[in-house]
């Protein structure tokens, strides 16, 4: 676990990031003792390791286990049983995972001595902008937080989102330490009505516009829906600061009382300049030129969010895009040492404190069928390899143990003597109609590749999901595009053959064995881009979020199955295309590598 420090101080915690990446090895087999030891009277290691606790009996006897595999002993728990048939020590949340298993999002089990090692944590990277961005210091954060309603098991177990737990461990001891950083006040943050919690951190960011140096949001998706909202609202905000008043139907109390604090007097000539801003006829800066003192974005930009770096980009005016860290509900794992590389660069530096960490090494050579699940050959954290792909295996303090996360990392190199991972996405094949298994990051690269052809006629690419259409022979893919403009008001009439030729890149850019079953085989159909219209994918997102799903952690899914979420991608669409040329195959293609 991480030694305690102050994490007010930021030497102290550079020296800690320092020590602990330094002695990897070291740490990562006390943590297992320790983890081991503690625990040693659960059921479900006693079950597994008869009474040896060593690494070579964990190693030999533990599983490596996937959610599913694990469910019933959450359920359990959730259900009233006691914590020790898992964990030592109380379980005190019940985490919501932004991920899923049969349409249901997982419940992960949180200790309150784990919360407290995941502030700590947070505290590690927050020097890290300021080490590397000037003027930083000179300002506050504009972060934009959301609160979820949480419910509770039958057990009483509070079951809430990561984002939830955070915004709730601020007390009225530490608070101080919310109000030096962030712009908006603690009690809108934590408003349970997401749009007039997003109106009233907006109209706070844009009245102290001047002293907002950070935006951001938890991921890139999160912070394009803020600046999609500014865009539908801008005219009311100016109004409000034109008067003096905020708009009637803010009802909220904290948010009421948050923004009173703020808005405490008629500031037409802000609004003019904001109006301004707002009505010039591209959005190209806007973040810029709203909040002239800030110095980056910050938003988690690797795996699935990668997509949406050109937006943040065209948005931010020429502003660096950071992402700080690596994590999920199960385990916090990684920092971004160096916070202004470019977002395609991002690596993240391992933090051996956290967990217990070993891989699985990740080989997508589908026409072989491996699956790694079978006779799994598992590493421990130092001895992975530069250059390889590997899916994490996590056992932590809070009960879970050789837990597939279902990532896929890909090793950079070392700091120190701890590994650095870009984050590939996620170890899912996401479409597959025969042979073919197109997986999460080549969908992501396929999509990247065409929706570069919509540039040149001021398009861009606002999000996109996928699924595959069996109602015909041969079945194909589908993938829902919704196109925005990077020209104000412009109507969007985009040319089906620009469209048309989007179709053929995404199919051009896949690997040999679906190019292959469309040119040789004949086995898959023309791939399909259906446009939906704007905010359909707000649409879905509303969707998820009624079944529990968090608005802060919510990502779009690269794939949708569930019957309910594909009626509302269908009734969206506007138009459809299809690809009008086959993708290039060769033979020889079939004995080279991906």
């Amino acid at each position: 676990m991480l030694p305690k420090f102050d994490p007010a101080n930021h030497k102290a915690c550079l020296s800690v990031l320092e020590d602990v990446t330094t002695k990897a090895k070291q740490i990562q087999d006390s943590v297992l003792e320790a983890i081991l030891s503690r625990n040693a009277k659960t059921e479900y290691l006693r079950g597994f390791l008869k009474g040896k606790f060593d690494k070579q009996s964990f190693k030999k006897n533990l599983p490596v286990v996937t959610y599913e595999d694990y469910q019933s002993y959450i359920d359990r728990i959730a259900n009233g049983e006691r914590f020790d048939i898992i964990c030592d020590r109380p379980i005190t949340v019940l985490l919501v995972s932004s991920g899923t298993s049969g349409g249901v999002p997982k419940l992960i089990p949180l200790t309150a001595e784990d919360m407290e090692q995941r502030n700590l944590f947070v505290s590690l990277y927050r020097p890290l902008p300021f080490k590397h961005i000037k003027g930083l210091s000179e300002g506050k954060s504009l972060l934009f937080y959301f609160l979820t309603r949480e419910t509770e098991t039958v057990s009483r177990i509070p079951v809430r989102t990561m984002i939830t737990c955070v915004l709730k461990s601020v007390t009225p001891a530490n608070k101080f330490i919310w109000e030096r950083i962030q712009i908006s006040p603690h009690e809108i943050a934590t408003c349970p009505d997401t749009t007039q919690s997003m109106y009233c951190q907006l109209l706070c960011g844009l009245i102290q516009r001047g002293n907002v140096s950070r935006l951001g949001a938890p991921f890139a998706s999160s912070f394009l829906k803020v600046i999609n909202f500014l865009g539908d609202h801008w005219s009311e905000l100016c109004s409000n600061i034109r008067t003096g008043r905020v708009s009637d139907w803010i009802k909220d109390d904290q948010c009421v009382s948050g923004i009173s604090k703020f808005l405490t007097a008629p500031n037409p000539e802000l609004a003019s300049i904001i109006e301004r801003e707002c009505t010039k006829k591209s959005w190209e800066a806007v973040v810029r030129r709203l909040w002239p003192n800030a110095k980056c974005i910050e938003a988690v930009v690797t795996g699935s969010m990668s997509q949406y770096i050109p937006m943040l980009e065209f948005y931010g005016g020429g502003l660096p895009v950071i992402s700080l860290f690596y994590g999920s509900s199960e385990c916090l794992f990684g920092l971004n040492i160096n916070p202004l590389s470019k977002p395609c660069d991002v690596s993240y530096t391992t933090v051996p404190s956290m967990a217990y960490f070993e891989f699985l090494e990740v080989k997508k050579d589908q026409e072989a069928g491996h699956d790694p699940s079978v006779n799994p050959v598992v590493i421990d954290l130092v001895d992975v390899k530069i250059g390889h792909d590997y899916e994490p295996v996590v056992t932590t303090f809070s009960g879970l143990y050789r837990y597939r996360l279902g990532d896929v990392l890909r090793v950079t190199g070392f700091y120190n003597n701890a590994p650095q991972f870009h984050f590939v996405g996620r170890n899912k094949v996401v479409l597959s109609i025969d042979m073919d298994k197109t997986y999460e990051e080549d969908l992501l690269n396929a999509v990247t590749n065409a929706k570069l052809l919509l540039e040149p006629h001021d398009l861009v690419l606002i999000d996109f999901t996928s699924r595959v259409d069996f109602s015909s022979y041969p079945g194909h893919y589908v993938l829902y595009w919704e196109l925005g403009s990077k020209v104000k008001d412009k109507k969007l009439q985009p040319d089906p053959k620009v469209l048309e030729d989007c179709c053929f890149t995404v199919e051009e850019s896949l690997d040999s064995v679906y190019r292959k079953g469309r040119k040789n085989d004949k086995n898959i159909g023309p791939l399909e881009i259906k446009v939906v219209r704007r905010g359909a994918f707000d649409e879905l997102m509303n969707f998820f979020v009624s079944r529990g799903t968090s608005v802060s952690q919510y990502k779009t899914p690269r794939s949708v199955k569930n019957e309910e979420a594909l009626k509302i991608m269908e009734a969206t669409v506007v138009s459809n295309y299809f690809s009008r040329k086959i993708p290039s195959w060769e033979l020889h293609e079939l004995h080279s590598s991906r």
